[in-house]
């Protein structure tokens, strides 16, 4: 860490840095990100039957005009009772596919790889959207025109006192959601995106088949860790199944439950090494949310907390890994990358915060000139404001949120 904090010296307001990791290309199979900053998946819970609306193609616009190499779609349900809310995007029909690609089609216009989230919500499924509670739904969101619906898990465990109780899936059920998630998957590449992640974190549903805390099944999809596997594995062969050779396959987990007797470190480095011997190409390291509590329980939180589960088993498992997890500098971004803890670096309410990061965080160390690396419908105008600035002896260098940028606590 000394060594790469003192390549990173400040200068003027610039780190000096003469080839930041975080400005790098990096291949994956067919795909080359342009910079290795990446839109973590952040639902927004904004959706109309499961299909994007303009609040959608302005947030995630923002991302690729702000410069991020990656940007992932928020948790996309495969079916309609696989979604966490009833204002969460789908992916079960091919007009949503449809309403789709025009996201990410300007993605790819403005230099981002589009990419989507596939994911199931299990028994965190028709809860209530955050801002009305985050908890099961009540009178009065079914008021507000929200349906209801069964939710289904490997065990009938609610997740808390007052949740649904989730029904316990059968082997039709299962093979119902296998062939969902490939079949999104199709969607997918159709509207054009370039990367998928299949969601097995944070409690939903193939996280819970994972877990013992969630996991009681006496079948050959519960019992030890094999067979907790055993529904995970084949979803993934499923998607890589109908995934051509060159398209890149991610997978996010907790890494840990952080609860008691649950899943483990140890477990998920096992479980990468097995992932990769499937086609994944990337582990997305989070934490915890197999709980009514919300995501990240076990390590304290501060700066790049879980960055060292990204490390063990980008080490370990020998794939490619994305840390996540407050995230806020461009300087400890770089310090995760230059030390090997991982191979991408997601942001997700930093980017809320300012969608330029990645543009900023370029110019703080000096690897983009005269704005070339903005859009041009930017760039034109900024480049000629630089020059009035230094004019007048001040700097283009951003001021709001310097103190998100250049702090570390």
């Amino acid at each position: 860490m000394k060594k790469v904090r003192e390549m990173l010296c400040k200068h003027s307001g610039v780190f000096v840095l003469s080839e930041p990791l975080l400005f790098q290309p990096l291949d994956i199979r067919g795909v080359t990100l342009p910079n290795r900053v990446v839109v973590a998946p952040m639902c927004q819970y904004s959706a109309e039957g499961g299909y994007p609306t303009a609040h959608h193609t302005v947030h995630y616009g923002q991302f690729a005009l702000g410069g991020a190499g990656l940007v992932i779609i928020e948790a996309t349900g495969v079916t309609s009772d696989g979604r966490i809310t009833n204002g969460c995007l789908g992916l079960w029909e091919d007009g949503q596919a449809d309403a789709l690609r025009p996201i990410a089609q300007f993605l790819k216009n403005n230099g981002s790889i589009p990419a989507i989230q596939l994911a199931h919500a299990g028994r965190k499924s028709a809860m209530q959207r955050p801002w009305h509670g985050n908890g099961p739904q009540t009178e009065e969101d079914q008021a507000r025109g929200d349906d209801i619906w069964e939710p289904s898990a490997p065990s009938a465990i609610a997740l808390d006192d007052g949740w649904l109780a989730p029904k316990a899936m059968t082997a039709q059920d299962l093979k119902d959601v296998r062939d969902a998630f490939a079949a999104a998957a199709v969607r997918a590449m159709n509207a054009g995106f370039e990367v998928v992640e299949v969601h097995m974190a944070h409690g939903y549903l193939l996280h819970s088949f994972l877990s013992p805390i969630s996991n009681h099944r006496e079948d050959e999809y519960g019992g030890n860790l094999e067979g907790r596997m055993q529904f995970p594995f084949s979803v993934i062969d499923a998607v890589r199944d109908v995934l051509p050779g060159d398209f890149p396959l991610f997978v996010r987990i907790s890494a840990v439950d952080g609860i008691e007797d649950g899943w483990t470190l140890d477990d998920s480095v096992l479980f990468a090494r097995a992932l990769k011997a499937r086609g994944v190409d990337v582990i997305d390291c989070s934490s915890g949310g197999n709980t009514a509590k919300p995501t990240a329980l076990g390590p304290k939180r501060g700066p790049g907390f879980q960055a060292p589960f990204a490390a063990r088993i980008k080490a370990e498992a020998d794939i490619k890994t994305q840390a996540v997890g407050l995230i806020r500098t461009p300087q400890l971004a770089e310090e995760l990358l230059q030390n090997g803890s991982a191979d991408l670096i997601a942001l997700g309410r930093q980017l809320l915060y300012n969608p330029s990061w990645p543009a900023h965080a370029a110019e703080q160390f000096g690897a983009a000139g005269n704005f070339d690396d903005w859009p041009q419908q930017y760039g034109w105008w900024l480049e000629r404001w630089d020059k009035s600035l230094q004019a007048m002896g001040e700097t283009a260098q951003p001021q709001i949120g310097d103190h998100y940028l250049n702090s570390r606590n």
